[in-house]
């Protein structure tokens, strides 16, 4: 089965417009609330969101096609992604819904779900989903006094926020250090500055006022500008930032430099490794990381396996070989041993851990390797423009053999993205000019290929 509904990372697009319509996510319950609906016990599903606007029509849609089918709702509020994987399993719920578009404007939403053991679903069972939309939904509903009930957690937060600092040693505190954490206006705005206050930090609080609108609005892991303003400003060790839905995140080091996910997975690898903590001989990380990560790690005797890009992929690998830590440059990473999804919290609180540890600023402990030199650039595609007959047209697969024969020794990745009308051109290699020169000219192949792939 062929999923269409779902991408790389659930259901997602813009608010009010298909699919992320009321009558869309009323079905998608009802589709999903059927596809795990098994046994006579009480069946339950938690629903947790970000601080969008459309969060709540899409999780009252959601709730009633739940509760059409006969299954109780259990309403989050704003928490974290991770956090809807960590109370799925907690609460032995048969499906978790996360209501988020990540680390896009408010303008989009997306429906992400979990299953019974708090990890994501596979492509199988979006795709049985799917299917099941498709089909007449009305011989599923449950009889009348057989409707599920809906109520709300009012601790979910703070189950969340007790599971986190588990994670770390009892008699490790975050005392004598500053951080800042920009919380992006989102999912985690009540509960990360808590964390951190309770693990004994000063904080400095940024994107904690949410309206509706101005999630991921020039703050978060996709703007941090005014993150390493405030660090360099106001003296802080170090600051965090996450993006809408907390399931990334990006560094500032105590200079106000930025630290990527990549120089994140390897400082991680690095301690866990030195403390015998590191599954599988390495890490799993996406095409899109750095190719000096790959040197750093084979220089400690470890390994890089990559991925297509998006975390179901890398968190898949995983599992499938017995690595317990993998990524993304982006700064999504995946810690098995502590969660079953990507953590920007529980990702920035391992990296504290080294700092108090090893007593170095953060500058020091999370300079692992010298990024060899990477550009990726975006061509948007006009409406009715198809990215995949794009990029198998002759002239694009031509342009990209004559690239690859320049960048002898670098790496060079196109792609469609998965939840945008776009095509990613990333190239890296030691000549950051023949780096640029090569990405400028396949951007500009795929631009004039492009008019050839309207549908």
């Amino acid at each position: 089965m062929k999923r269409q509904l779902f991408g790389t990372d659930g259901v997602r697009g813009r608010a009010n417009v298909e699919p992320m319509t009321a009558d869309t996510a009323l079905r998608l319950g009802m589709a999903a609330g059927a596809r795990f609906v098994r046994g006579d016990h009480r069946h339950r599903v938690v629903i947790g969101k970000d601080t969008r606007l459309s969060g709540y029509m899409l999780e009252q849609a959601l709730t009633a096609g739940f509760l059409s089918i006969g299954m109780d709702v259990l309403l989050l509020g704003p928490v974290p992604t991770p956090a809807v994987g960590y109370l799925t399993r907690s609460m032995r719920a048969d499906i978790g819904v996360m209501i988020s578009a990540s680390h896009n404007p408010f303008q989009d939403n997306g429906v992400k779900f979990f299953g019974p053991d708090g990890f994501k679903l596979s492509d199988r069972i979006e795709a049985e989903i799917e299917a099941l939309m498709a089909d007449d939904l009305g011989n599923r509903r449950a009889e009348s006094r057989a409707l599920g009930r809906a109520r709300r957690i009012e601790d979910a937060g703070g189950r969340y926020i007790e599971a986190v600092k588990a994670s770390l040693s009892r008699g490790l505190t975050l005392e004598d250090l500053t951080v800042a954490i920009d919380c992006a206006n989102g999912a985690a705005y009540k509960v990360a500055p808590r964390v951190l206050m309770e693990l004994g930090a000063k904080v400095i609080p940024l994107g904690i006022d949410p309206d509706g609108f101005n999630i991921n609005h020039d703050c978060g892991s996709t703007h941090p500008g005014v993150l390493a303003e405030t660090v360099r400003e106001r003296g802080a060790d170090v600051g965090i930032a996450l993006d809408g839905d907390a399931d990334r995140l990006v560094l500032v080091s105590e200079r106000g430099e930025i630290i990527d996910g990549d120089q994140i997975m390897a400082t991680i690898a690095d301690v866990w490794s030195h403390d015998g903590r590191l599954k599988g001989g390495g890490v799993v990380a996406t095409l899109m990381s750095n190719l000096g990560l790959e040197r750093h790690l084979q220089s400690r005797g470890l390994t890089l396996e990559r991925t297509a890009v998006g975390d179901r992929y890398v968190l898949e690998r995983m599992r499938e070989a017995g690595f317990n830590l993998g990524g993304e440059q982006s700064g999504h990473l995946i810690m098995t041993d502590v969660a079953t999804t990507g953590d920007g919290l529980l990702a920035a609180l391992q990296v504290l851990a080294a700092v108090k540890q090893d007593r170095r600023p953060v500058s020091e402990v999370c300079q692992r390797f010298r990024p060899v030199p990477q550009l990726l650039r975006n061509v948007r595609l006009a409406p009715g423009v198809n990215a995949g007959l794009v990029l198998d047209t002759a002239s694009i697969k031509n342009a990209l053999g004559l690239a690859e024969a320049r960048l002898a020794g670098g790496r060079i990745v196109v792609r469609k993205s998965g939840t945008e009308p776009l095509i990613r051109v990333m190239a890296e290699g030691d000549d950051a000019r023949l780096v640029e020169n090569v990405v400028t000219e396949l951007c500009t192949a795929i631009g004039q290929a492009a008019p050839q792939a309207a549908e």
